[in-house]
């Protein structure tokens, strides 16, 4: 097991965990991620931490109602569904207790690599599907505006 030293308190470093965090935040808010695209990377590229321990300190900020505000003005708009929500965070339980154990008995760079491919295969997903629903969405805009 790699050793770590964590970094001492020093200003610049509670500055950089607090950016992070609200970078975090906001895009736990806008578009439902943070732990993993935000704070893992930022820990491991500003602060170097080692992916194993990015990975933990991100699951304990998740562990805490983080997410609390952004899931009310989520369920006052009626975004959420209950049932759904429940069964997926049963799963993400015992998920996330089998993905930790099988983590903690790989190679540190097999678990980075891995998570870097999952970031950039969803990534490239995520673009190439948003940029067909942008144009296909200004495509129906301009066909509904009187001429």
């Amino acid at each position: 097991m790699e050793n770590f030293k964590q970094p001492p308190m020093t200003l610049t470093t509670i500055t950089i965990l607090i950016i992070i965090g609200i970078l975090a935040g906001i895009l736990s808010g806008f578009v439902g991620v943070g732990g993993g695209l935000i704070i893992v990377p930022a820990l491991i590229y500003f602060l170097q931490y080692n992916q194993l321990q990015a990975q933990g300190t991100s699951l304990a900020v998740l562990l805490l109602p983080v997410g609390i505000m952004a899931v009310m003005h989520y369920f006052k708009a009626g975004h959420i569904q209950i049932p759904a929500a429940l069964c997926i965070g049963l799963g993400f339980v015992f998920g996330a207790y089998f993905g930790s154990k099988i983590a903690l008995t790989i190679s540190i760079h097999q678990v980075k690599f891995f998570f870097g491919c999952l970031m950039l295969i969803m990534s490239i997903k995520m673009i190439f599907e948003g940029k067909q629903k942008w144009k296909q969405e200004k495509t129906e805009i301009n066909q509904n505006t009187p001429k």
